[in-house]
């Protein structure tokens, strides 16, 4: 008998404990935190189911108390029967009408919600040399890593998604090999991204939640791909339009000159990207392979905040230790990752000097950095 009081004890601790945090996130990652005008909407309308769910269980849980207290036996005895309703039409009226009531506040604002979002009028809008005047995206999920390519623009990169504030931006996802799914909670999604066909839908990314959360989100892969899914994240950087505006220059004039090695070792780092064979998986221009490219886009690999999505360094040291891990132990790190021998990488084959000069390369490719 102890032990299961016991037992209980913990799953009321457990329980509570869950619910109080329930409510804790970071407005990065959060749902409940909404960033943008889509992530609005949905969190507005969570707010009115889930208090629709909270007003019919109060309302039966006290018709229940009430019940089991005015009619309990030790009160009105053994013997008496309360008075029957059954056949009441008041009563068969209002159990009808309140429920379908109560379904038509939730489904008139779902169903208006759903084709507001689904709206796509302004992609076919052009300016007067015909030009799309939207942004647009296009998402390709792989296993376990993205690729942003904006086709007007001419720019190519992964893992790390730049948007501009205050203004609607286009996604056209897709998927190179399984189901995957695209989710920046913060700011609203989530669609998945299949292989045979190609889904829409918009976000807009507001420019004070934006400023709140460091302009920096993250996205996640939403849909159960494979041993790596926990894993398979990406980064979202939000800029204001001219200063978003000015990375789009700075990426179109590194798409038109290669980048060069910053010294000695990172140009050692070069020849050795080229000797293993990197350069037929891995881009380093942003405006290469969109779509084609068996791994990410290594274009801005040095501004990257986080190695593979998944390793996180605060400086220049831990991020060198960071890349010389994955080159290591890429399989262990993310299991089912592509990137393996099969693809002409040999990891055994690489010196220490030779990792070193890789690394340095790696970390010297840079695009925009304000």
């Amino acid at each position: 008998m102890k032990y299961g009081l016991k037992k209980w004890r913990l799953l009321s601790l457990f329980s509570a404990l869950a619910l109080i945090l329930s409510g804790c996130g970071e407005p990065f990652l959060s749902t409940l935190q909404p960033a943008g005008e889509v992530a609005q909407k949905q969190y507005n309308l969570m707010i009115l189911s889930t208090t629709i769910m909270v007003v019919v269980i109060v309302v039966v849980a006290i018709v229940f108390i009430l019940t089991i207290t005015k009619f309990r036996r030790s009160k009105v005895g053994e013997d008496t029967i309360p008075k029957q309703v059954e056949g009441s039409h008041t009563l068969e009226v209002l159990w009808t009408v309140i429920p379908i009531i109560l379904l038509l506040v939730l489904a008139v604002p779902t169903v208006a919600l759903t084709y507001d979002l689904a709206d796509q009028s302004e992609l076919e809008e052009v300016d007067e040399e015909g030009n799309r005047t939207a942004l647009v995206i296009d998402v390709r999920a792989n296993l376990y890593w993205w690729e942003f390519n904006y086709p007007d623009l001419g720019i190519v990169t992964a893992q790390d998604l730049v948007v501009p504030t205050d203004q609607n931006v286009y996604f056209n996802v897709i998927a190179s090999d399984v189901k995957h799914s695209f989710w920046i909670p913060a700011v609203g999604g989530k669609i998945d991204t299949n292989v045979d066909n190609t889904n829409t839908f918009y976000l807009n990314f507001d420019g004070e939640k934006a400023a709140e959360a460091d302009n920096l989100f993250y996205g996640k892969c939403a849909e159960l791909c494979g041993p790596s899914h926990a894993l398979m994240d990406f980064k979202v950087q939000t800029l204001a339009p001219d200063e978003f505006d000015s990375w789009v220059t700075a990426m179109q004039e590194a798409a038109e000159e290669e980048q060069q090695p910053e010294n000695e070792l990172a140009a050692r780092g070069a020849e050795v990207f080229q000797e293993q064979a990197c350069i037929a998986c891995h881009a380093v221009s942003p405006d290469d392979r969109a779509g084609t490219s068996p791994g990410p886009n290594l274009s801005t690999f040095g501004e990257r905040s986080r190695v593979a999505g998944i390793l996180e360094h605060d400086n220049d040291e831990e991020f060198a230790e960071n890349i010389k891990e994955w080159m290591l132990n890429a399989d262990l790190l993310k299991p089912g990752n592509q990137m393996n021998e099969t693809n002409g990488y040999n990891k055994d084959a690489l010196t220490d000097e030779d990792l070193d000069a890789l690394t340095e390369y790696l970390m010297s490719l840079k695009v925009y950095t304000e």
